[in-house]
């Protein structure tokens, strides 16, 4: 690596005040960020770590029956904190990576790395959840802009994303056991108001909704409305894990088990 300053701001305001210094980038669990600059993909010369900003850790519930989570707080916090609110993203966080990686990586910091495969973004936006950050809020569908592309400017960080809280909803996750990324992963929510489908690890453009499930589903809420649908597979990720054609196959998979699982 390349040597760098290392600020650790106590608070949003500091945070935000020492991330306008020239090529300063924002440390959150580093599951990420750590990697990249061990293989000199990235060389900033001053890390903002978010660890000790309190004010963006912690799981709580709205007055107005949202589900609340920190930036800064970690998967495993998650996973033990959200249970008896949202099970679904409880489970979510519970599956991604090992614990050494839950006790570490944040929800703020995988929301806004937006990996094409990582699972929090298709709860983000299977949820119709908004990210908070010091500056706005921003609603999921307008959020993730492509893979590694999300809405936020220069500077901006996530203090908080909020969760509606679906009637049901179930995260189905195909494993790649060397990574435990998901192959493909389907995050499906049922609202009063309709269903909302998100596809993570499947496609070059990242998480996406697949609106054609979601409208089969709206009308008739089972497994078998999805018989005869599909994805193109034209934009799905081909590598040496499985084809295009396999990860499109795999969506409606996971989709059909996610939606038999909420029953």
């Amino acid at each position: 690596m390349y040597n760098f300053d290392v600020e650790r701001p106590q608070s949003i305001a500091d945070a935000v005040q020492a991330l306008s210094r020239e090529d300063a980038q924002p440390l959150s669990g580093g599951q990420t960020l750590i990697p990249t600059l061990k293989a000199r993909l990235a060389a900033p010369s001053v890390l903002v770590s978010l660890g000790d900003v309190d004010e963006m850790k912690g799981v709580c519930m709205s007055d107005g029956g949202q589900l609340c989570i920190g930036g800064a707080t970690t998967h495993a916090t998650v996973a033990a904190e959200a249970a008896a609110h949202y099970p679904a993203l409880a489970s979510l966080a519970a599956r991604i990576g090992d614990p050494a990686v839950r006790n570490r990586g944040t929800i703020g910091g995988s929301v806004a790395n937006n990996d094409p495969s990582a699972c929090y973004p298709a709860g983000v936006l299977g949820s119709g959840a908004t990210v908070v950050t010091n500056a706005r809020e921003i609603a999921a569908d307008d959020y993730f802009q492509g893979m590694f592309t999300t809405a936020l400017e220069e500077g901006e960080i996530i203090t908080e994303v909020k969760f509606p809280i679906p009637q049901a909803a179930h995260y189905e996750k195909f494993l790649q056991p060397a990574s435990r990324f998901p192959l493909v992963a389907a995050f499906v929510a049922r609202f009063s108001d309709g269903v909302r489908v998100a596809i993570t690890g499947a496609s070059n453009d990242g998480v996406f909704r697949w609106s054609e499930a979601e409208a089969a589903l709206a009308s008739n809420f089972s497994a078998s409305a999805l018989d005869g649908l599909s994805v193109d597979s034209t934009d799905m990720i081909s590598d040496l894990h499985g084809t295009g054609e396999y990860r499109a196959h795999l969506i409606g998979v996971m989709t059909k088990r996610a939606v038999a699982a909420i029953g």
